[in-house]
């Protein structure tokens, strides 16, 4: 049964934040359960979001909520083991709302490194706001 494979021992990693404010736009707003943070990024094309595991892992589902005007439309996953080269693993396309969105990931190899890449927004500057984010799978 697929299970949250974010803990404490997953190092997060983000492309940006909105005005380099990361006591209130940061990373670790995706992952606090609370409906009123939010990690935003700052403007412009390629936002990204890097979950380095503690060990491989496989994916089945990725879960996030976006803001509203601020979602990605075209989404990438990546992922690599340790020390390897990104390697695509699938895309998926949100849509532009607050709720969670729930993406079934098809087969895919165990991967140690995430990489969620927001080819680009709904926002006309090209900024992503995520109030939640959360990846299931099994640990390999």
């Amino acid at each position: 049964m697929a299970t949250s494979l974010i803990c404490k021992g997953t190092v997060t990693r983000v492309s940006s934040v909105l005005n380099r404010d990361v006591k209130q736009f940061g990373k670790h707003h995706m992952f606090d359960c609370n409906e009123e943070t939010c990690w935003n990024s700052d403007q412009g094309d390629l936002q990204w979001v890097l979950l380095d595991f503690p060990g491989p892992v496989k994916i089945s589902t990725v879960n996030v909520q976006f803001q509203g005007g601020f979602a990605g439309k075209t989404c990438r996953l990546e992922g690599s083991l340790k020390d390897e080269a990104f390697a695509n693993l699938t895309v998926f396309y949100p849509e532009d709302n607050n709720n969670v969105q729930s993406f079934p990931i098809g087969e895919t190899p165990s991967v140690q490194r995430l990489k969620i890449v927001f080819e680009n927004s709904t926002d006309f500057f090209g900024r992503i706001i995520v109030y939640s984010l959360d990846v299931l799978g099994e640990r390999a």
